[in-house]
């Protein structure tokens, strides 16, 4: 089944019209619901959380209705990071979790994930089967009355619980007495978590991006605008920064010289670290069509294998299930430590990465700028008139196929459509970065063309 409504990760739009409506999230929490009453004898159990966007009031409120109106119980946590609601329906025992965030996106625009029981977000199918209930109907009836009508109730130590989840996947033997960390929670879900994971764990804290007001998030500062964090750090002398997006699930880091360490750097850094140990099962990281071409040959230099998967931290979460792995993540920076949690976790990446940093007794600096050699990489993003699926656009496939001849075995070209923005993603690596930016213009530019003739 197509899904309509449902992009990559979720539902996303500008708050308040098209997909991201009160009356879409309020049908979006009454489906849910309504299919859980079909798994359970007991009310279901839905923790809903948000991030600090001003329309989170909007759309939480919302969704608690549609949940209550199937004879649900909520359980509202405020604002909290995606990957703490993953942890809460777990811990909690709830039937599903849901996030109101649009992640690193501006503050207009919010967006809906949702969670199982088992604290993995839903995959394509059940996403399909979520939306063909919406339109069918069969919410409109039968709908429980009475004292079967849910209810809704906050969640006080929501907080309190993820913090202490958080500090104990860092391992018991070690601290970050004498370590000086920016942590810059973008105005976002973190703003009060994440700075107190760190303290608690003996770090002195430089907290930035720490003063939300419903109209900042990632503005100017967090994984977005990582240089926001990087001064931070060469002013304050730190040991390093983190820099977290919107909601939380994703991190970027930056050395004591201010310099960005991306996804595929902490992943190599990580990834070889546990092949040497043996603990990266199966020895395979798993990382999509996006990451670097060095990380690959990193990774396979120290003796491991790496497996791509489309964009998107779900799908990488469902290869890793699939196959029994246990690492894996994305060059934005979404990272998936599989024994510790079931979704991308900024907060747990850091300190999966910070224990590293401690055990080698080497500046992160030092560290990164050996794991592995970059290969030129160039992304055009071409914003279009209209989306149409790629095989349907022959002039662009044949620029497309130009290119792989070109490069060869040297390098690779990715065209992809965004899953969240309405753009046409082109991404190429090779030896040469004036060709290959060339080669990405072209792609762009025939697009461009083909959709304006269309």
């Amino acid at each position: 089944m197509a899904r309509t409504l449902f992009g990559t990760d979720g539902i996303r739009g500008m708050a308040n019209e098209g997909a991201m409506t009160p009356e879409i999230a309020f049908k979006i929490g009454a489906g849910i619901t309504y299919q859980l009453r079909q798994r359970v004898k007991h009310p279901p159990r839905v923790i809903i959380g948000k991030d600090t966007r001003v329309s989170g009031y909007l759309l939480e409120t919302a969704l608690a209705a549609g949940v209550c109106t199937w004879g649900g119980r909520v359980m509202l946590s405020g604002p909290m990071p995606t990957p703490a609601i993953a942890h809460l329906t777990t811990s909690m025992r709830a039937d599903a979790g849901i996030v109101l965030s649009a992640s690193h996106n501006p503050f207009a625009d919010n967006g809906i994930k949702i969670f199982g029981g088992d604290g993995f977000k839903l995959p394509d199918d059940a996403e399909a089967q979520l939306e063909r209930l919406i339109e069918d109907g069969a919410l409109e009836k039968g709908r429980p009355t009475g004292k079967d009508v849910g209810r809704a109730e906050r969640l006080d130590d929501a907080r309190g619980r993820y913090v202490a989840f958080v500090k104990q996947t860092f391992p018991r033997d070690l601290t970050l007495e004498g370590l000086k960390v920016v942590v810059d929670a973008a105005n976002g879900a973190a703003y009060r978590v994440a700075p107190a994971v760190f303290a608690e764990l003996g770090a002195t804290v430089i907290p930035i991006g720490v003063e939300p007001d419903g109209y900042n998030i990632n503005e100017e500062c967090g994984a977005v605008h990582p240089e926001c964090c990087a001064r931070a750090v060469r002013e304050h002398r730190a040991d390093l920064g983190i820099a977290l997006d919107g909601d939380a699930d994703r991190v970027i880091v930056v050395d004591s010289e201010g310099k960005e360490v991306d996804g595929d750097v902490v992943m190599a850094l990580c990834a070889t670290r546990m092949l040497r140990e043996g603990t990266l099962r199966k020895g395979t990281l798993v990382s999509t069509v996006m990451s670097n071409l060095g990380l690959e040959r990193a990774i396979e230099s120290a003796g491991g294998r790496m497996v791509r998967t489309a964009v998107g931290d779900r799908y990488v979460v469902e290869e890793m299930r699939k196959n029994d792995y246990n690492f894996g993540g994305e060059q934005s920076g979404h990272m998936i430590f599989l024994d510790h949690a079931s979704t991308g976790d900024g907060l747990v990446a850091a300190l999966q990465l910070l224990a590293m940093v401690l055990r080698e007794q080497h500046p992160l600096a030092d560290l990164a700028s050996k794991v592995m050699t970059r290969v030129p990489q160039i992304l055009v993003n071409a914003k279009l008139p209209a989306r149409r699926p790629l095989e349907e656009m022959p002039a662009t496939l044949k620029a497309i196929r130009s290119a792989e001849v070109e490069l060869g075995k040297s390098g690779r070209v990715v065209v992809r459509w965004s899953g969240t923005e309405p753009k046409l993603r082109v991404m190429i690596e090779g030896e040469d970065e004036t060709r290959i930016e060339q080669l990405a213009n072209d792609i762009a530019d025939e697009a461009k063309r083909e959709l304006a003739s269309a």
